[in-house]
């Protein structure tokens, strides 16, 4: 079973920043394209919120998050880190680690296999 471990999670202030981690077993994090979905409070809806090809070369971010968000791959701790600005209230959310062999089936999270259990971001003063 593959665990995705995220990390960075917690309470942050409107306007705050919060970096969260994701670390993955070594032959995921080298094969796979891995990213982050999250789901907001009473919401059945998983939001994309970025995603990054295997080695880096090609990184998705939804475009309403565009120049708040960014992802990046940290290869000598296998750790994809999505560091996120200027937070808002409706930024809070579960947010979940995720790994796939293509970048392109992060347009349908039913087809992702590898989950990480989530970690929640609280925005709010």
């Amino acid at each position: 079973q593959v665990q995705l471990v995220e990390s960075g999670g917690g309470f942050v202030q409107p306007g705050g920043s919060l970096r969260l981690s994701c670390t993955a077993p070594e032959h995921i994090f080298t094969l796979y394209a891995m990213g982050w979905f999250r789901q907001a409070p009473g919401s059945a809806d998983r939001e994309f919120v970025a995603a990054t090809s295997w080695n880096g070369d090609q990184t998705n971010i939804n475009d309403v998050l565009q120049g708040r968000f960014s992802l990046s791959r940290d290869s000598a701790k296998n750790t994809v880190n999505l560091q996120m600005t200027s937070l808002k209230p409706e930024d809070t959310a579960v947010y979940f680690c995720v790994a796939d062999p293509r970048l392109g089936d992060f347009l349908y999270p039913n087809n992702v296999p590898y989950w990480g259990k989530g970690t929640l971001v609280n925005v709010s003063s």
